[in-house]
C-alpha cells in the first residue's frame, strides 16, 4: 500500500516562503495524480496543487503563481515550494495520490477522488 509522508511545515510570517515535502513509500505505477491540500480549521478540504505521472502541473486558481509542485526523478518525493504565503495560507496540508486507471470520472482537484492520504503537516502563517 502506497504511505505518504509530508514534512516541512512551521510558523513562518506573512510573505515568507515554506518548502513542503511528501515521502512517497511503495510507489507503483499505478499511480498516476500526486497532489498537496489544505484543510483550516471550520473549513473544507481544498486542492492546492497536482503533478501526473506524466509531470504536468495543476493549481487551484488561488495559489498559482505563489505555489509550486515538483517531482524528483525518481518519484520518490514531492515538493511544494510555497512563496509570499499569506495568512490565509494557514492550514493542514496534505499530501495525496490517486489510482486513476478505470475509474469513469476522475477530478484532478477533488479531494474525494484521491485514494491515499499522508498524516499532514501544520503551516501557520502569523501577520
Amino acid at each position: 500500500q502506497v504511505q505518504l509522508v509530508e514534512s516541512g511545515g512551521g510558523s513562518v510570517q506573512a510573505g515568507g516562503s515554506l518548502r513542503l515535502s511528501c515521502a512517497v513509500s511503495r510507489y507503483t505505477a499505478s499511480i498516476q495524480y500526486l497532489g498537496w491540500f489544505r484543510q483550516a480549521p471550520g473549513k473544507e478540504r481544498e486542492a492546492v496543487a497536482i503533478i501526473s505521472a506524466g509531470g504536468s502541473t495543476f493549481y487551484a486558481d488561488s495559489m498559482e503563481g505563489r505555489f509550486t509542485i515538483s517531482q524528483d526523478d525518481a518519484k520518490e518525493t514531492v515538493y511544494l515550494q510555497m512563496n509570499s504565503l499569506r495568512s490565509e495560507d494557514t492550514a493542514m496540508y496534505y499530501c495525496a495520490a490517486a489510482m486513476v486507471t478505470g475509474r469513469l470520472l476522475f477530478r484532478i482537484l477533488e479531494p474525494k477522488d484521491y485514494d491515499y492520504w499522508g498524516q499532514g503537516t501544520q503551516v501557520t502563517v502569523s501577520s
